[in-house]
């Protein structure tokens, strides 16, 4: 095989193995990121869809801070009449509001907070791809102007938000 093939044979597997996809979408953190102001209970508003969570009504994520510094996520939410729940935990990162959350043994995934007001009412949330968007609230419902803004912000970032979902509460 010539030098050539090998580089571009080891370049499709160094891209299958690392992901090779291009980001579209600006999923930059915010910059001021209070962790104990965020715990607590936040009910999905929105979401791309995905199977983890498909055909879910009033979902809803608890975040509890742990005694080695983790922290407990506890999804739960209704699928066909039918209480459900999804156990996890979050790690800290160098970047305060970049978290690293997983529900699956060893298996992390990004969790962005991309946007959150002053009083953390309500945020925008993504990840380390385009493929996930979520709008949280402290509340069931999010009034017009909130969601104006929210979806204003998600567009500005590059993020279809005609691929929402809206949440039944």
């Amino acid at each position: 095989m010539s030098n050539m093939k090998k580089m571009f044979s080891l370049s499709v597997l160094l891209c299958l193995l690392a992901g090779c996809s291009k980001l579209t979408v600006d999923n930059s953190v915010v910059t001021d990121f209070d962790l104990n102001r965020y715990l607590g209970d936040w009910y999905e508003i929105a979401r791309f869809d995905h199977r983890f969570e498909r055909g879910m009504d009033q979902t809803k994520a608890t975040y509890v801070l742990r005694d080695d510094g983790k922290v407990d996520v506890l999804n739960t939410g209704m699928k066909d009449g039918k209480y459900s729940e999804a156990k996890g935990v979050a790690k800290l990162t160098d970047t305060p509001a970049k978290l690293r959350v997983s529900f699956w043994g060893p298996f992390y995934s990004d969790y962005r907070v991309m946007l959150l007001d002053d009083d953390y009412q309500y945020a925008l949330v993504g990840s380390g791809s385009d493929d996930y968007l979520w709008i949280l609230s402290r509340t069931p419902q999010i009034t017009p102007d909130t969601k104006a803004k929210l979806l204003a912000e998600a567009q500005r970032r590059g993020y279809d938000t005609t691929k929402l979902i809206w949440v039944n509460h």
